[in-house]
């Protein structure tokens, strides 16, 4: 069965950049409300990104934003079951103290929390808090990331850590009391070549992207090999999310409806700013996040991700036949209206779904 997930709404205009999008103002009632919605229906878990500084553009996508770890800190009070992952931008968080913050949310909700690992790639998002991410940055951000999870695995699992690498060089730190169970999951969303190989060894998840295409399922296939194959090559068994967005309707003419008032709105000045940003680094090899997002801008549109646009039939269809990749472990959720989508998820689309075995069917018909 594939687990389902959801990727919370953190940051204005949640994730598509344009003007005639819903606002998506980020607030914790908001996020708390899309959350127990979400386990209502029987979701599995539900992510929050960390974002320190939005675009430009009068969209004003991803201007403002909450903080991951203290919104999960708080969701994790109002939850019972679903799984909870922070952000960590690793360049403003000592890994220890990173790991005492996850034990705490541990420790509010036992054996739900995890940790996604973020290296940082908008050098403005840094650069306002005099922190530069240099060129040396770039080329090393995943050895900079090894080293930060082995310190926090380190503390996690024995209290103790006296590890000595090139970033960091502890000297009897200690941890106590420790997380249930000694382990914390780890997650990323490494698309590039080294970004892969750091979550197959240090990881339990990764999140990957099948491009902003509409409609086309069969591109997740790729990814997810590239993923199966870091792990096999560590011998590990670290599993592919895939990340999507769902824009659906009773019919498949208002759902496309949805998408062309949203891509009217299109934000040329936020896709300018996003390709700026992410040109800075310039050690970006292809298929990275990076190279990506510069590109973006040569086809505008208000999301790069992957979007399965219908009708709650045709969506349920596409997500089976996505979910029976080989080799995924779940599929990962954004919505144009978050309120409303996860409403039309639940009660209309997952109890269509073969692969979710009529998983939420009793809660919707509740709802």
């Amino acid at each position: 069965m594939t687990q389902i997930g959801i990727f919370i709404p953190i940051g204005s205009r949640g994730w598509l950049i344009s003007t005639t999008s819903p606002k998506t103002m980020p607030s914790f009632d908001l996020n708390k409300a899309v959350v127990q919605r979400a386990e209502h229906f029987g979701f599995d878990f539900a992510l929050s990104m960390i974002k320190l500084r939005g675009y430009n553009g009068p969209s004003e996508y991803w201007v403002h934003n909450l903080e991951s770890f203290t919104l999960m800190a708080g969701l994790a009070a109002v939850t019972t079951r679903i799984k909870l992952f922070a952000s960590c931008a690793m360049l403003t968080m000592p890994p220890a103290v990173t790991a005492r913050m996850a034990t705490t949310i541990d420790s509010i909700a036992p054996g739900r929390f995890g940790v996604n690992m973020v290296t940082g790639w908008q050098p403005k998002e840094y650069q306002q808090m005099g922190i530069e991410l240099t060129p040396e940055h770039f080329a090393r951000r995943y050895d900079y990331a090894s080293e930060y999870v082995q310190v926090m695995q380190d503390l996690w699992g024995t209290g103790t850590s006296n590890f000595k690498g090139d970033f960091f060089q502890m000297d009897d730190c200690k941890l106590s009391p420790q997380p249930t169970g000694n382990r914390i999951p780890i997650v990323g969303a490494g698309q590039s070549e080294k970004g892969m190989e750091f979550v197959a060894k240090y990881g339990d998840y990764n999140f990957v992207g099948a491009g902003g295409d509409i409609n086309e399922t069969t591109k997740s296939r790729e990814m997810v090999a590239k993923v199966t194959a870091a792990a096999e090559k560590h011998g590990r068994d670290t599993g592919a999310f895939l990340l999507l967005m769902v824009i659906t309707d009773r019919t498949e003419e208002a759902a496309w409806a949805k998408w062309n008032l949203y891509k009217e709105g299109t934000d040329i000045e936020a896709l300018e700013w996003q390709a700026a940003q992410a040109g800075m680094d310039k050690v970006a090899k292809e298929g990275s996040t990076a190279v990506a997002l510069t590109r973006a801008i040569s086809n505008p549109q208000p999301t790069g991700l992957l979007k399965l646009i219908g009708s709650y039939e045709q969506v349920a269809e596409m997500l089976d036949e996505i979910a029976a990749t080989k080799g995924l472990k779940g599929i990962m959720l954004t919505f144009d209206d978050f309120v409303i989508g996860i409403e039309q998820f639940g009660q209309y689309i997952q109890p269509l779904m073969k692969t979710r075995n009529g998983i939420g069917a009793k809660a919707s018909q509740a709802a």
